[in-house]
C-alpha cells in the first residue's frame, strides 16, 4: 500500500538505513519515506573517547597546640589526558574525593580523598606536619614539614607514582630560628617552599570546564611569630595561620591543600583541604550520554560537550 503526502506519492518500500549509515543517492520520495519512519536523519553516534581532568581532595594542615607554626597540606593529585577510550553501554564510576581535615590535636593533617574516573585514580594530598610531633605525609602532592629543632622532610608527592606526575613534594623545615615559618605543601606544578618562605606550591591550569581554571595548589605553612604567615599556592591552596589567626581552608572543588596552624597556644586552627572535581569533555558532534548519576553540570560550549562532577556518580554512553 502506498503512503500519500501532499504534493506527491511515496513508495511503501523505505530506503535501506542502519544506526550508523544511510548511503546512496536518494530521491525526494525516499527521503520523505525515511523521515516518516523515523530512520533519517540518523542520530549522532556515541563518543568512543573523552578528555578527562581528575582532581583529588587536598590534604589538611598540621596543628601543634603548644604553639608553633605547622606545615601546609599538599594539593590533591592532578591527572589529565586526552582520548581516553570509553565503551557504549558500560557505566563508568566517578568518585570525587573530599578534602582532608585540618588537625585539631598535635598531629599532621589528614590525607585528602582520592578522585576516580573509571580506571584513573588521582591520590589525595598529604597532610601538613606538626612541630616535632608528626611528620608530613605523602600523597598526590606531599604535605609541608614542620620542626622546632633539627630538620623535617616534606611529604613525597606523586604517591603512588603516575606518568605524567600527578603532583610534587612538600617543602622541608630546617627547624629553629627566624623566620619561624613551617613549610608549604606541594602543588600540581611546583614543590612546596621550605621554611624560608613557606608558600604552597602552585597549581596547574586547565580549560576543560569551558574556561581556564587553576587547580591543586598547596597550603601555606603556619608562622611561629609575626603578623602574617605564608600564602597558599595558586589553585586553591589555603594560607597558613599566625598568632591567634586561623589558617585558611583549601578551596572547594579545586583540590587545594589547607594552611598549617600558627602559633597561638592552640587558638590558631589548621585549615582543611578542598574537595576535588572530575571533568570530562568530548566533541559536541557526538550524542549526549544516555544516563548519568551524581548530578553533573552539563555544558555545551566551544565545540565540546562537558560533564563536571562535584559529587560522586557515574556516566553511561
Amino acid at each position: 500500500m502506498s503512503m500519500r503526502y501532499k504534493g506527491g506519492r511515496i513508495s511503501a518500500t523505505a530506503p535501506t538505513t542502519s544506526t550508523s549509515a544511510a548511503s546512496g543517492v536518494w530521491t525526494r520520495q525516499q527521503q520523505m519515506q525515511a523521515i516518516a519512519a523515523g530512520n533519517w536523519p540518523l542520530p549522532p553516534p556515541s563518543a568512543s573517547s573523552v578528555d578527562y581532568l581528575v582532581i583529588a581532595g587536598g590534604g589538611g594542615g598540621g596543628f601543634y597546640g603548644s604553639g608553633g607554626g605547622c606545615g601546609g597540606g599538599g594539593a590533591g593529585g592532578f591527572r589529565t589526558a586526552t582520548s581516553f577510550a570509553v565503551s557504549t553501554g558500560s557505566s563508568i564510576t566517578v568518585t570525587v574525593g573530599a578534602g582532608g581535615a585540618g588537625a585539631t590535636t598535635n598531629a599532621a593533617g589528614s590525607v585528602g580523598g582520592d578522585s576516580v574516573f573509571g580506571s584513573i585514580t588521582s591520590s589525595g594530598g598529604g597532610g601538613g606536619g606538626s612541630r616535632n610531633t608528626a611528620n608530613a605525609t605523602d600523597g598526590g602532592s606531599g604535605g609541608g614539614a614542620a620542626a622546632n629543632s633539627g630538620t623535617a622532610t616534606g611529604g613525597a608527592g606523586n604517591t603512588p607514582a603516575t606518568s605524567p606526575s600527578q603532583g610534587n613534594n612538600g617543602g622541608n623545615d630546617g627547624g629553629g630560628g627566624a623566620p619561624y615559618l613551617a613549610a608549604g605543601g606541594g602543588g600540581a606544578s611546583a614543590v612546596g617552599a621550605d621554611r624560608s618562605t613557606g608558600t604552597g606550591g602552585n597549581g596547574t591550569a586547565s580549560s576543560y570546564s569551558g574556561s581556564s581554571v587553576t587547580y591543586a595548589g598547596g597550603g601555606g605553612g603556619g608562622s611561629y611569630s609575626g603578623t602574617s604567615a605564608a600564602t597558599g599556592g595558586s589553585g586553591g591552596g589555603g594560607d597558613g595561620g599566625y598568632a591567634a589567626v586561623s589558617a585558611v581552608n583549601g578551596t572547594t572543588n579545586l583540590g587545594g591543600g589547607g594552611g598549617g596552624a600558627g602559633n597561638g597556644a592552640g587558638s590558631s586552627s589548621a585549615g582543611s583541604g578542598g574537595s576535588g572535581v572530575v571533568i570530562i569533555r568530548y566533541a559536541d558532534t557526538y550524542a549526549a550520554a544516555t544516563s548519568t548519576t551524581g548530578s553533573p553540570t552539563v555544558t555545551v560550549t566551544g565545540g565540546y560537550r562537558i560533564y563536571k562532577w562535584t559529587s560522586s556518580g557515574s556516566i553511561t554512553f
